[in-house]
Formats: structure tokens, sequence, C-alpha cells
């Protein structure tokens, strides 16, 4: 994907691109109790991005009764690609699995909690809306403000805002520094973190690369020649990462809370 276009949002997104990609968090994981507490919280971020892809597919493409042509044939194949490698990739094993099902599995194994996950959809299958669902789970006010800016630019923001946020402040690619750790963390304990090893090696695989081109030719499609879209969708782009690295910060800010006898980084 060399549209000039996209090549100009990514070079403004660079700004703010390497405050997450070399944020403090992913030097102070060492340990299984400090890994626990980073799926706690991220395991939201896996969910709110399936329901950021999934409005996607419902403005791209017809899912209701009876069928019309939505968009652009190419647009449609773009989206309906992504969602069929999210919502029913391979497991180690190779079953049949989301991402989202699958991190809840590498959190079972990695004995990280996840009641809170649980709770929320909970709610929401008990027809609970999703403001009053966030809240009622007592979530921690960053997980609230995280998941309150992803649902907001899903409810009021048009196909092209979702897609640039979608894609640059979601599909990121996970650093090298992270996945050393934590396979050097798999060395000793293979029989608590091989399926999150497994999960982040499949994202890295999938989502960083081919969903990845997928999603920045959807964001060229929509946005086409149009100065305005193409605007809004940085803007967007940038705020989504912002969040993104704040969200790290209060994740980061626990693990140094909770856990001691490790090296820290700040």
């Amino acid at each position: 994907m060399s549209s000039e276009n996209i090549l100009k949002l990514k070079e403004r997104l660079e700004l703010v691109r390497p405050n997450l990609l070399h944020h403090p968090l992913y030097k102070n994981v060492h340990t299984i109790q400090q890994l626990q507490i980073f799926t706690q919280y991220h395991i939201f971020a896996v969910w709110d991005f399936m329901s950021l892809l999934k409005s996607l597919q419902k403005k791209l493409t017809c899912t209701t009764t009876p069928w019309m042509p939505v968009g652009t044939a190419n647009t449609r194949y773009l989206i309906n690609e992504i969602v069929l490698g999210e919502e029913s990739d391979v497991d180690e094993f190779g079953n049949r699995i989301s991402h989202f099902e699958l991190y809840i599995n590498a959190m079972e194994q990695l004995g990280s909690d996840t009641t809170s996950i649980h709770q929320l959809l909970a709610f929401i299958q008990n027809g609970i809306g999703i403001k009053d669902a966030i809240k009622k789970t007592n979530l921690a006010t960053f997980i609230q403000d995280f998941l309150g800016f992803t649902f907001d630019v899903i409810e009021h923001q048009p196909d092209y805002v979702q897609a640039a946020v979608f894609t640059f402040g979601r599909e990121d690619l996970i650093p090298d520094m992270f996945i050393g750790l934590v396979k050097q963390l798999s060395v000793s304990n293979a029989n608590k973190i091989s399926t999150f090893k497994y999960y982040l090696e499949r994202h890295i695989e999938v989502d960083g690369d081919h969903h990845s081109h997928l999603a920045m030719e959807m964001v060229n499609d929509l946005c086409g020649n149009d100065v305005k879209k193409w605007e809004m969708a940085t803007l967007a782009s940038i705020e989504a990462i912002e969040h993104r690295i704040k969200l790290w910060d209060e994740i980061n800010r626990l693990i140094l809370e909770k856990t001691v006898n490790a090296p820290i980084h700040k």
C-alpha cells in the first residue's frame, strides 16, 4: 500500500506512535504475575477491537435481509477478509477460534483474572446497553475512558473515521522487544504461557502483515481524494493512539505498584 495519502497520514502519526512502540510497559513484564496484570486489562482492548471491526462490517456490507449491494465490492472484500481472520482463525491445535476467545484461553492458562470481562459480556448479553454495562461492571476509570472513546467512534463517526481508528489505532505491530520478553519468560513457564505466546505470534503474522495491508487499502478506498476525510481520519488515528498510550500508562503503573523484586523502567 503506497498511496500518497496513506504515507502522509503515517508521517503525521510519527508524532505520537514512537511513544506507543517504545513505551516502558513492554520492559516491565518479567514475571507471570506481571503478565497476568497486563492481560487482565489489555483484554478490553482486544474486545473493543472486535466491536470496532463488526461495526465496520455492518457499515460496509449488507448484514440485513433482503440483501442489497452496499458500497464497492472491493471494500466489501477487504472488511470481510479481515472479519474472517479475526472471528474464525485457528488456535495452536488447529481448532477454529476468534482472536478474542484465543486471548481468553491464554488468560485462563496464565491464571489471569477474567471476572470483569466475563461480567461485562454477561450484562450486554442480558440486554443492557454498552454504556450502562461498562458502568455496572465497575471497571477501572482508565478502562471506562478507553472503551468510551471506542464506542463514541462506533456510534457517532463515519465509516472512514472508524476504518482509520481500526487501522492505525488498533492494528499495531507488537514491538519485537515484548515478544522477546515473552519468549524468554516461556522458557521456564511453557505450561502457563504457551497460548499467549502463540497469540502474539499469530497477531504479528496475521494482523501485523496481511490484515494491516487490507485495512490500509480500506481506508484509502473510503477516503478517496477527499481532503476533509483524510484530515478527520488522521486526527482520529492520532487520538486513538493517544488513548492507547494512556491505557499503557495505567497498566504500567499498576504493574509497578503491585509487583516487587523485578527490574523496573519508567
